[in-house]
């Protein structure tokens, strides 16, 4: 009997484990610059909310939306100081990196989600377009491009770096790109920052920043309200088409895909390790992201039943852990069975074959419808067969077994004696097939001790 606790204390609630997690995360001083960003980010927020409802501008809403987002890029880096202080439990054995994957991809997708209702209210505000009001949408614009700027270059956000350099290029980075090619060639000293690519967001933020000084200037000059719902459909098009290939790359790394840019390298890999002394066979690999910039494996390997297997599992895990992290390598020795040989001198009574009897085989076929020079019986409709010559072993294999009856000599070993004449009597005195022919075995010194045979010195027919 266990002892029963009248008072157990209650299990914490949800709220209750997010909080100590959050204390956690607060005890490290680098996550005080991630939270104080995170207020000015949330105060910065409200203020451009309001104002784009006094100016009834969508596309500084539009814009606002990426202030947005930079409170989630906030978050996930809080969640990246989370995993780095987290180790690995027993039903986690791999960490918790995958969490980090799993807020970028929120991220974007909420990013995308909020560039598809842009889409959808600029389609309705082309149907009746209202008034924009332009006193408060050019400091709007500053003090958002201001701030995106700030937390972008100030706080090193490892997994939007990582994916961002990793994640392949959006349609207005290769057009910016083009456009930088042709730039430098005039300015070289502006390659080190326009080439070989911008930085995505940073890049977002300074197009959506053109677009709306454009949308205020040509509503303060020719009040075309329009331009407004053509600037947020632009901003959402350029929001959209800049976070979609992070979220491909950060959705694949959750399918556990491998990574198309380590495939060759992990061939190699492979083919390295089938040439390994003792390794016969390598099998079952897989290779998927675990995180980013972190790779996971397992694979199979044979090897040969005198192989050291701590051996071959130290040259394996050397060779896949250059690009392997997390690697899981089963050995296994071949499984194919040898016969058993014998050892030791072969006795002497084993080479007389009196001592065992023959299994007589069944009678051959009359001579009459044998071709002398083959032993297929020939057939007139039949073409002539082909390299068929008279060998006994072609049609019966006689099997040799030991006899039970008993005889006084021997090394201990009792053994009958069968006489040879009627063997002889049984069909293995035809003509065309010797005596010596009925007996396949591989010795070479047997006696020749074969009895007396009623048809020596006649005449073959």
């Amino acid at each position: 009997m266990g002892t029963i606790h009248l008072f157990r204390k209650p299990q914490r609630s949800l709220f209750g484990k997010l909080l100590q997690e959050f204390r956690l995360v607060a005890a490290d001083r680098r996550s005080w610059k991630i939270l104080l960003f995170g207020a000015i980010n949330l105060t910065c927020t409200g203020f451009l909310l309001m104002w784009c409802s006094s100016t009834n501008s969508i596309a500084l809403t539009a814009y606002t939306y990426l202030t947005i987002f930079d409170l989630f890029s906030l978050i996930t880096c809080l969640i990246s100081y989370w995993v780095m202080m987290r180790k690995p439990s027993p039903a986690y054995s791999f960490g918790f990196e995958r969490l980090e994957v799993l807020a970028v991809f929120a991220s974007t997708v909420l990013a995308q989600l909020g560039a598809l209702f842009i889409l959808k209210e600029s389609a309705e505000r082309f149907l009746e377009q209202p008034e924009i009001h332009t006193g408060r949408l050019l400091v709007g614009t500053f003090v958002a491009l201001s701030f995106n700027l700030f937390t972008m270059l100030s706080i090193r956000n490892k997994p939007f770096a990582y994916v961002s350099e990793a994640a392949s290029t959006s349609w207005l980075q290769e057009h910016v790109a083009d456009l930088s090619r042709s730039l430098c060639g005039i300015i070289p000293g502006l390659s080190s920052i326009f080439l070989p690519r911008m930085n995505p967001f940073v890049l977002i933020d300074l197009a959506g920043a053109f677009a709306l000084c454009i949308t205020y200037m040509l509503i303060e000059i020719n009040n075309y309200f329009a331009v407004d719902t053509a600037s947020a459909i632009a901003i959402a098009l350029m929001t959209f088409g800049t976070m979609y290939p992070m979220s491909v790359y950060s959705g694949k790394v959750l399918l556990q895909t491998t990574p198309p840019h380590v495939i060759g390298q992990l061939d190699k890999l492979i083919r390295e390790v089938s040439t390994l002394d003792g390794v016969l066979e390598v099998r079952n690999e897989h290779f998927w992201t675990l995180g980013f910039g972190s790779l996971a494996g397992s694979v199979h390997v044979r090897i040969r039943r005198d192989a050291n297997e701590q051996m071959v599992l130290a040259h394996v895990t050397n060779r896949l852990y250059t690009l392997v992290s997390t690697l899981t390598v089963q050995i296994f020795k071949d499984d194919w069975i040898r016969p058993a040989l014998l050892s030791g001198p072969v006795a002497a009574n084993v080479l007389n074959f009196t001592d065992h009897h023959v299994i007589p085989m069944p009678p051959l076929k009359g001579t009459d419808d044998s071709n002398p020079v083959t032993s297929t019986p020939t057939k007139p409709s039949s073409p002539p067969p082909e390299f068929s010559f008279n060998t006994p072993g072609k049609n019966v294999s006689p099997v040799i077994l030991l006899n039970t009856q008993t005889r006084p000599y021997g090394l201990g070993l009792n053994h009958g004696h069968a006489p040879y004449s009627s063997v002889l009597n049984q069909g293995l005195g035809v003509p065309g097939i010797g005596a010596t022919q009925g007996f396949r075995t591989g010795f070479t010194n047997i006696p020749s001790r074969y009895g007396t045979n009623s048809r020596i010195g006649q005449p073959r027919p």
